[in-house]
């Protein structure tokens, strides 16, 4: 049990669960990315502990860059997403892969594909760490997804509540009173 500000958190998924899943995932990317050169774009903060696990198992050319948006607040989904860091990569005739650390709503997503199409992608991806599929309230395909999870808020491997608990290499889940 951890606690975090004024919520308390229960053990809810390994870090050897979660490796064995970032490592079964890389293996479809190695598979489907062979002899090809993509931009990896990690969405922070979320995705930096992920898309570190996740590049040490790719056996293909890569690159990878970084951008920020923002759809929550709190322990909440604003259904609002903000571009706080943006891309400045050329993307054109590129094959770019988001790495993303978890997709609830969809909301960020749905709104960042376009704008990589618009830039000249000739592929765009996602590879999720996980996924609540309850949550979704846009259309997009996730092609790559280690996990799916219940409609639950979750700290821990990079996520956080209110900027705090990504340190833990276990996931948590909010214990309710």
């Amino acid at each position: 049990m951890i606690t975090i500000k004024d919520k308390q958190f229960e053990p809810f998924i390994h870090h050897e669960q979660i490796a064995d899943r970032v490592a079964a995932l890389a293996e479809r990317l190695n598979a489907d990315y062979q002899g090809k050169n993509p931009i990896l774009i990690a969405i922070l903060n979320g995705a930096f502990m992920f898309a570190a696990d996740l590049v040490r198992h790719l056996n293909f050319n890569h690159e990878i860059q970084f951008a920020k948006f923002s759809s929550y607040d709190g322990m909440d989904t604003t259904g609002k997403v903000t571009e706080l860091i943006g891309l400045s990569i050329d993307l054109k005739d590129r094959d770019v892969i988001v790495v993303e650390d978890i997709i609830d709503t969809g909301t960020t997503m749905y709104s960042l594909l376009p704008k990589l199409r618009e830039k000249g992608a000739k592929s765009v991806e996602i590879a999720a760490l996980l996924m609540k599929p309850g949550k979704l309230q846009v259309p997009i395909d996730v092609k790559y997804c280690a996990m799916q999870i219940p409609n639950e808020f979750i700290v821990g491997y990079g996520l956080d509540f209110d900027g705090m608990g990504r340190n833990y290499q276990d996931i948590y889940v909010v214990k309710e009173n």
